[in-house]
């Protein structure tokens, strides 16, 4: 029955992904051509990509929204792969591309047959942004040179960007009209793609900007050819150059050099970089899915791989998901792998129908919309994002960038990585730390009150971040997840982020994730993704900057209206005359929230001594008895309870309380003053109210839950029951 609801579903929202998929080609059609030709390849070799793309990932493919096609990340990869394995023949470079794209798909499959889908969790998010940061710039500056209508700017990156105040110059004294002129339509169309979304017109942005530059473009042409008198002004040479008979003109990968050292240095780069793109953009576009899917990123992997495979074999570049595509899809209302499908067909309509028409959009027209990709890459916004995260991330965020630049995108990743970790190990001053702990397991999982807990341990970094990843898809998100990284020494800012898209996903499909422990800990800043320093004892934490827990118990005391002090360094005076703490040693209090007659707070204490030391975390509620209290503990019943009294510990019945007798264990000194104290409102507030560890002492009752910290939703129930406890009382 299920299965026919969802074909009945698919069918009737076929009108809403077939419209989508048409806006999608709109913006498809002009992107795949200026990236084949920003890479160096020929212009349909884009087209090719996204058609097959399309095609294969809609059909067999894991995801459920997401659009393919060729990536802004492939553009230098590929450039360079052409470039160098041409040896200065670029059409013969781009025939061994394609051998190197073919096996790179090859690749593909094989990783997502392994589930190596999670190795997208294994980099450094600074360092990864650094890498988009560099590809950005990369387009920039080679296609702002195409823009001014200049195709033959040569150079690094660096020397690139250099020329620019030249080339301005030099268009504004050329005596070349064609250059001129294709310069101006060069920068008319990056000026639509910077004021585009300013016009908030519904009719102008049913027709989406890069579609807008190829109306406008091919409009101009017609105004030349048709009404003025003034032939076009622009050269064959700065228009785009597509065969005469598309479908008879395949190019095909040529595998002679397959065995070298070059080729497979290509390979390896196309891998990297299509298989990082693909991921971050499934988990991105994931979040945007107003069906709260989650993507089957491994069965993605397998269907990029394959579509291409036979991309590269028909003379097309790397298939991936790619996230501009993808966010447009979303907005249109696509709801399913058939807008990927009609995106492709209508792709295939625009090139068989619209050929001619597409000959004449200048290389200009293209370069600026590839302009407007790579300065979105790399623009400052994303610096100023980095910077406020933490300063070691603005560090990691240029090192990956600079070396990129200066030297590959292998090298630039490798490096980015290598300087998290050595930035990690100054920040801790302990090297040991990741030596020692990189291979333990460190993610311990349980399920307890209907709750799922995980517990993380020594630290939690890019290094060892799938364990915990692994963990926690095994949560369904409908349900209660509570993360406790109290015991952890470090928690990196890839972590943090990754955090945080939990409690996004799970607060989407009605469950809650909560990430506790963090209170005692440095954070590199007060953004909520920045890293975390658990810090001594004897360090109170920076004033001011609260952690979401923190603030959570803030506003729970101000509803509440109770006290809370989440710095208080006060050692409770009545805590040691607990019979709990006889052999325990207090640390530390904090995270303190009050009222007249309770008081809830976390401590930190230690169990044993040298080696067999335990260092232990967890919120307790002690409440201030106006009246004497006899000496007691209350436990639920349970199998320790049931070999205590077999040791010789008596159990306190109470008359007339069979079931209370029976569920709880009761113990003290003196039985006819217990007994006195339980009355009968007392004996049902216990029965009908979740069971604690209790204890009584002269300075009130000490109620503890679980030996661990305890959620914002656990904290307001355990003031709830302390309230009702002490008014019973």
């Amino acid at each position: 029955m299920p299965k026919k609801n969802t074909f009945k579903t698919f069918i009737s929202d076929i009108p809403q992904n077939l419209f989508s998929g048409f806006v999608v080609s709109l913006i498809a059609l002009p992107l795949g051509l200026g990236l084949a030709l920003a890479s160096g390849a020929p212009p349909i070799s884009g087209i090719i990509a996204a058609i097959i793309g399309g095609t294969v990932v809609a059909i067999i493919g894991g995801s459920n929204v997401t659009i393919t096609g060729p990536g802004n990340g492939l553009v230098v990869v590929i450039l360079a792969a052409i470039t160098t394995l041409g040896a200065g023949d670029m059409h013969q470079g781009f025939l061994y591309t394609l051998a190197a794209i073919v096996i790179s798909g090859i690749v593909m499959i094989i990783l997502g047959f392994l589930r190596m889908g999670s190795l997208g969790d294994f980099f450094p998010a600074s360092a990864i942004q650094g890498m988009l940061a560099a590809i950005g710039i990369g387009i920039f500056a080679k296609q702002i040179h195409v823009m001014f209508g200049n195709l033959n700017a040569k150079g690094s990156i660096i020397e690139l960007l250099i020329q620019i105040p030249e080339g301005i110059i030099n268009l504004i004294k050329t005596d070349n009209s064609s250059m001129f002129y294709a310069g101006l339509v060069g920068i008319g169309s990056l000026l639509i793609m910077i004021f585009y979304g300013k016009i908030r017109n519904r009719y102008f942005q049913l027709i989406p900007a890069p579609m807008w530059i190829v109306v406008l473009s091919v409009g101009m042409y017609y105004y030349f050819d048709l009404v003025s008198d003034t032939a076009y002004p622009i050269d064959k040479s700065l228009l785009i150059a597509l065969p005469d008979d598309i479908l008879s003109n395949f190019a095909f990968p040529d595998f002679s050099i397959a065995y070298q050292g070059n080729f497979i240095n290509a390979v390896i780069a196309i891998t990297l970089i299509a298989s990082i793109e693909s991921l971050l953009s499934i988990k991105a576009v994931d979040k945007l899915d107003p069906l709260k899917r989650r993507s089957n990123v491994n069965k993605d992997i397998r269907a990029l791989g394959l579509a291409t495979v036979i991309s590269g074999f028909l003379g097309g570049l790397n298939v991936v998901t790619v996230i501009a595509r993808s966010s447009v899809n979303v907005n249109n209302k696509g709801t399913n792998r058939s807008a990927n499908f009609f995106h492709a067909a209508f792709l295939v309509a625009f090139i068989l129908l619209f050929a001619s028409e597409l000959r004449k959009i200048p290389l200009p027209a293209l370069a600026a919309i590839l302009v407007f990709t790579g300065y979105k890459l790399a623009s400052p916004d994303n610096i100023k994002k980095v910077f406020s995260i933490g300063s070691e991330q603005l560090i990691i965020f240029l090192v990956t960038l600079l070396t990129t630049i200066a030297t590959s995108l292998i090298t630039g990743i490798i490096v980015g990585i290598l300087i998290t970790f050595v930035i990690h190990v100054i920040i801790n001053k302990d090297i040991l730390l990741f030596i020692k702990n990189v291979l333990k397991p460190n993610v311990l999982m349980f399920k307890e009150d209907d709750k799922y807990y995980v517990s993380v341990k020594n630290f939690s970094s890019f290094l060892n971040y799938t364990k915990l990843k692994s963990k926690l898809d095994q949560i369904p998100e409908t349900e209660e997840a509570i993360i406790d990284f109290s015991l952890c020494d470090f928690v990196d800012h890839s972590v943090m982020e990754n955090m945080s898209n939990y409690v996004e996903s799970f607060a989407r499909k009605g469950g809650d994730f909560e990430v506790i422990g963090l209170d005692d800990s440095k954070s590199g800043s007060e953004h909520p993704f920045a890293l975390r320093k658990i810090l001594p004892k004897q360090i109170i934490p920076k004033e001011g900057v609260l952690t979401k827990r923190q603030k959570s118990i803030q506003s729970i005391s101000e509803n509440m209206h109770w006290k809370y002090n989440a710095f208080s360094a006060q050692e409770m005076e009545e805590l040691p005359t607990f019979g709990y703490f006889k052999t325990r040693k207090i640390d530390k209090v904090s995270n303190v929230l009050s009222n007249e007659d309770c008081t809830i707070f976390d401590v930190q204490f230690s169990e044993g001594e040298m080696i067999a030391k335990q260092v232990i975390k967890a919120t307790m509620l002690h409440i201030h008895t106006l009246k004497p209290v006899p000496n007691f503990t209350l436990d639920r019943e349970g199998i320790f309870e049931y070999i205590l009294e077999f040791a010789g510990y008596k159990d306190i019945d109470i008359n007339n309380h069979p079931d209370f007798s029976k569920r709880f264990y009761l113990a003290g000194e003196n039985e006819e003053k217990i007994r006195a104290f339980f009355t009968d409102d007392l004996i049902l507030f216990f029965e009908s109210n979740k069971q604690f560890h209790i204890e009584a002492s002269v300075n009130g009752l000490l109620i503890i839950g679980n030996e661990r910290l305890a959620s914002v939703k656990e904290i307001k129930a355990l003031a709830y029951f302390g309230m009702g406890l002490q008014k019973t009382i």
